[in-house]
């Protein structure tokens, strides 16, 4: 029998009808990816409480109220983040229903979960979203099949259609990658804001496609927190990467576009609606889905700045090569 997010959540109701909580822990980009998870939960559930948590956090300040009635969903793509491992060992020694996301079946991580769900990620520019992908798959699930979900028959078929959608978008986009690339490549500081879904997608891309893989200070902006202190910085010039939803936050992401464009300032936007994501994704579930297309077609956008930099994306100063820290 072929494992996936809807047997699992049969399984753990089965074992318990009570789930009030859904706790999504992880670290870096596996953290960030969760977070479509954690933002339909804690939008559309009526009765759980959501929330998203660094593991080492989950690990030395775990909410007191974590076990039987608790669902904790971890993640590591190669399954070896000691945080993440000993987030998952933590959450079923209380007693919660742990199901976790990795690339590698063998790995650490998956050995100390419950259940697991295995994903993707070498393939294509689709697959490198699919823990992201995985993780708003259970979360529909969670709603679904707990309380029910009047929009679940739209979601399939945006999960259907997603990984096609992705590829062919991130296929189409080298010509404004180059650009971007070549109109980005000497600068020091990139601003990159998103909201809704895809804030957690704004948080991966500032911190680890620009920080940790290309050593660009990239401080992350929430589009409608740019009001409240941020937009004084918006100067001629300033190099700022927003990501602009379809769906209910796109008038926030339009709002600070049109500010930053108000000053002249240096801007690359990718917008999930110039990217056809509404061929696949009704209104009522659209906004789950921004992230996963937006990552797709960054990815390319951050492939073509490395070779622009002469700085690969697998280049690091300390990972990978310092055992302690």
């Amino acid at each position: 029998m072929t494992v996936t997010s809807k047997s699992i959540i049969e399984d753990i109701k089965k074992k318990n009808p009570n789930i009030n909580r859904v706790i999504f822990t992880g670290c870096g980009a596996s953290m960030a990816d969760l977070y479509p998870g954690y933002y339909f939960v804690a939008h559309e559930s009526k009765k759980m409480l959501s929330a998203i948590m660094q593991a080492n956090e989950f690990n030395y300040d775990t909410p007191k109220d974590v076990g039987e009635n608790t669902i904790v969903i971890t993640a590591s793509l190669g399954g070896t983040t000691p945080e993440s491992i000993a987030a998952t060992k933590h959450a079923r020694e209380l007693g919660a229903h742990v199901v976790t996301l990795s690339h590698d079946e063998s790995s650490p991580i998956v050995k100390e979960a419950e259940y697991q769900l295995i994903h993707g990620f070498e393939k294509d520019y689709a697959n490198k979203t699919a823990k992201m992908t995985l993780a708003l798959n259970l979360a529909v699930e969670i709603v679904n099949q707990f309380e029910g979900y009047e929009y679940y028959d739209e979601a399939q078929t945006a999960f259907n259609g997603l990984f096609d959608l992705i590829n062919h978008e991130a296929n189409m986009v080298t010509p404004a990658a180059e650009e971007f690339a070549e109109k980005y490549k000497d600068d020091k500081t990139i601003y990159v804001l998103g909201s809704g879904a895809t804030a957690g997608a704004a948080y991966s891309t500032a911190s680890f496609l620009f920080m940790e893989m290309q050593w660009i200070t990239a401080p992350t902006i929430h589009s409608g927190e740019f009001f409240h202190g941020p937009f004084e910085l918006a100067l001629k010039d300033t190099p700022y990467l927003l990501f602009v939803n379809d769906g209910p936050t796109r008038h926030l992401d339009a709002r600070a576009l049109e500010f930053m464009q108000r000053f002249d300032a240096k801007i690359t936007v990718i917008d999930a609606k110039d990217h056809n994501l509404a061929s696949i994704a009704s209104n009522n579930v659209i906004d789950y889905f921004n992230p996963m297309l937006i990552t797709g077609v960054m990815r390319v956008y951050a492939e073509k700045l490395s070779e622009a930099r002469k700085h690969p994306l697998t280049q690091r100063r300390y990972m990978w090569k310092l055992e302690n820290y």
